[in-house]
């Protein structure tokens, strides 16, 4: 049976480019692989390659959980749980570090990016986090994994050491192949349209959390960048920020951006932003609805309990 795997880092507030370039893409998959199991997991031991608070984080791992199972995942064929608890993914990954080369690691963009903006205090773990994922991968057999263009280079790093480990000790691992959505694997910052919508961002106009109230998502969507060009078109060079929004209302309708497009030809921002707003808010509340009803109830507690269990089992066995 073909297995799917992916995870989150609980360590900020999920946004919309979580949920549109990772959740959602999730639910989908689960719907168009009718013969497929999955894991997912909170990566929580990824979380604290950078320096965390322990009372934050331990919440923010449960929201990251509880939202999961806000956004409609099948959990008849979902295998939910906490990295952290599944002692296999820190045992593996120490291996896989030993099977994994200084210059590979030196070469991860995400590596480089980090240790720019956090110039003190830089942690081993935070240059060896491929190695890590590399475990959370091999550990359960997965032969796909969803990743956005940002986390591409680590799966073909992960890939790599598969093959490594393969030629050096027999077919241990499966070779994981990525899923790149065509639409949505990377949504922007609404206020810098160069760069990833970030949960970290020191500004929130910037981004959408999933727990947003109505009210402020909407403002955050009109007052979205765009340009004095005043025509709606896809264009990402000229336009990124309205090449950015076309793509949140693309996956979030599953309606093409030519005929998105179409429809506002010669109207200007303002419609098409308010359209966009009523949009990105029906997405979102309905989750939240259902994310404050899960947070805080035993039905969690039940749920990642039984994926403990069953990933503990799987783990265990591949080590």
């Amino acid at each position: 049976m073909t297995r799917i795997l992916s995870g989150i880092q609980p360590s900020g507030t999920l946004t919309l480019g979580n949920y549109i370039g990772a959740i959602k893409q999730f639910v989908e998959l689960q719907n168009g692989h009718a013969d497929a199991e999955f894991f997912l997991f909170v990566a929580d031991l990824h979380a604290i390659t950078v320096e965390q608070d322990p009372k934050i984080l331990r919440k923010k791992i449960r929201q990251v959980a509880a939202m999961y199972v806000a956004s409609g995942i099948d959990l008849d064929r979902t295998t939910l749980f906490i990295q952290s608890e599944i002692k296999e993914h820190a045992e593996l990954g120490y291996l896989l570090q030993c099977h994994t080369y200084m210059g590979e690691l030196e070469r991860m963009t995400q590596f480089k990016d980090k240790s720019k903006k956090q110039t003190a205090g830089i942690t081993a773990s935070l240059f060896t986090y491929p190695a890590l994922m590399a475990a959370d991968i091999l550990l359960y057999d997965a032969d796909y994994v969803p990743v956005g263009e940002d986390q591409k280079q680590h799966l073909e790093l992960t890939r790599d050491i598969a093959v490594r480990f393969n030629n050096r000790y027999g077919e241990f691992f499966k070779v994981p192949a990525p899923l790149i959505p065509k639409i949505g694997a990377r949504i922007m910052d609404l206020q810098n349209p160069d760069k990833k919508m970030s949960k970290s961002d020191e500004s929130d106009k910037g981004y959408i959390s999933l727990l947003d109230e109505e009210n402020v998502i909407k403002k955050k969507i009109r007052s979205a960048v765009t340009d004095s060009l005043g025509n709606v078109a896809y264009d990402p060079t000229r336009q990124p920020g309205v090449a950015n929004l076309l793509t949140i209302y693309s996956a979030l309708t599953g309606e093409a951006v030519d005929q998105i497009v179409a429809r506002y030809v010669g109207k200007g921002y303002q419609g098409f932003k308010e359209d966009l707003a009523d949009i990105v808010a029906g997405a979102i509340i309905p989750i939240q609805t259902r994310f404050h009803d899960v947070f805080g109830s035993q039905e969690l507690d039940f749920l990642l309990d039984q994926g403990r269990g069953s990933a503990s089992l799987i783990a265990s066995r591949k080590i």
